[in-house]
């Protein structure tokens, strides 16, 4: 089957879901964009790391600045932020529950 007979078939069956992505919402629409976005800041530090482990082509590693690296990071940090806003997650509650969910199974099982 050549690519263009595939495409078509894919095609097909793709029409028989007739998906749809309705956003009621201006908060809907921010959900779903903050949500892409740190999906996309997480592939940047991936390959940044794939960078720094030399396992990145060698296009991309001269183009590699370590300081971009670390604001990776930052980009994450920013991003996740603007989604748990959205979402109306109280990051600092979340994070104390869940290092005490986290200690609470380590330290009963002595791990």
């Amino acid at each position: 089957m050549d690519l263009n007979t595939l495409q078509k078939e894919v095609a097909k069956l793709g029409d028989t879901k007739k998906r749809s992505l309705p956003l009621r919402t201006k908060q809907e629409g921010e959900i779903l964009y903050w949500t892409v976005k740190l999906n996309e800041e997480v592939g940047e530090l991936c390959n940044d790391i794939l960078s720094i482990l030399q396992l990145q082509r060698a296009s991309k590693l001269e183009r590699f600045e370590k300081n971009n690296f670390y604001q990776e990071f930052a980009d994450i940090i920013i991003t996740l932020l603007h989604l748990a806003k959205h979402t109306n997650v109280d990051v600092e509650s979340a994070v104390k529950d869940k290092i005490k969910t986290i200690k609470n199974k380590y330290l009963k099982h002595g791990s």
